[in-house]
């Protein structure tokens, strides 16, 4: 199998995201006008539709005439939510999660370095400016810096990690949190965000490997994890 997939399937991935891990949609919700969502995922009104289909195909999404695009009242969302309790349901302690961190992320920067679309490179870049703008401001950046990390492991477009990201992603959540408490861990964040994207930019994967690996290092030793 072409490991390039389609954009239309890459885009499903994307929508079926928005709905499982984000939780931006849920079942029942309308989903925004075909223009609004074309141009925020920089894609063609045509992709869009063809992106829907197939979700419509497999019973996420549902056309109502007239009314517009609609998650399923009855999506069976199961395989995701045991995921995710699997996860709740542990006690993790801090050192298991960066660990867990520091194995997967500079790996998944890596190869979304070498595979992500322009449009993607475009996205994270401008997560990175909104976590800038809001240490600046001194507003919480909890949500924007989830997506910063989030939508880099995406862009890696690895076949496995539609099973792996409700793990993965909830891993991040959780210690993007524990990093908005300490006022360390600020100092460091705009430097080495700065050098991810810079080497990202560069379409330098071993750069920016390095550049999330230092990023991880210097909140666990902020946080005091051995």
């Amino acid at each position: 199998m072409n490991r390039v997939k389609r954009l239309s399937d890459r885009i499903a991935e994307e929508i079926l995201s928005m709905i499982t891990i984000e939780k931006r949609f849920l079942p029942g919700d309308k989903l925004p006008n075909e223009v609004e969502l074309s141009e925020e995922l920089n894609i063609s009104r045509t992709t869009l539709r063809e992106a829907i289909r197939i979700l419509v195909t497999h019973d996420i999404l549902e056309i109502q005439r007239g009314k517009g695009t609609f998650v399923k009242k009855d999506v069976d969302l199961r395989n995701q939510a045991q995921l995710f309790h699997g996860l709740s349901s542990a006690k993790i302690n801090v050192r298991d999660l960066y660990e867990m961190r520091l194995i997967f992320e500079p790996e998944a920067a890596f190869y979304a370095t070498i595979r992500a679309s322009d449009s993607e490179l475009k996205r994270i870049f401008a997560y990175g400016e909104q976590i800038e703008q809001k240490i600046k401001l001194n507003q919480d950046r909890t949500d924007v810096e989830q997506k910063f990390h989030k939508s880099i492991a995406k862009a890696t477009h690895n076949e496995f990690m539609d099973q792996l990201m409700p793990v993965i992603f909830e891993a991040i959540n959780q210690g993007v949190m524990l990093s908005q408490k300490n006022e360390f861990v600020v100092k460091d964040t705009i430097h080495d965000h700065q050098m991810i994207m810079g080497f990202m930019e560069a379409r330098n994967p071993e750069g920016a490997r390095s550049a999330m690996r230092i990023h991880i290092l210097h909140a666990m030793k902020d946080l005091g994890i051995d």
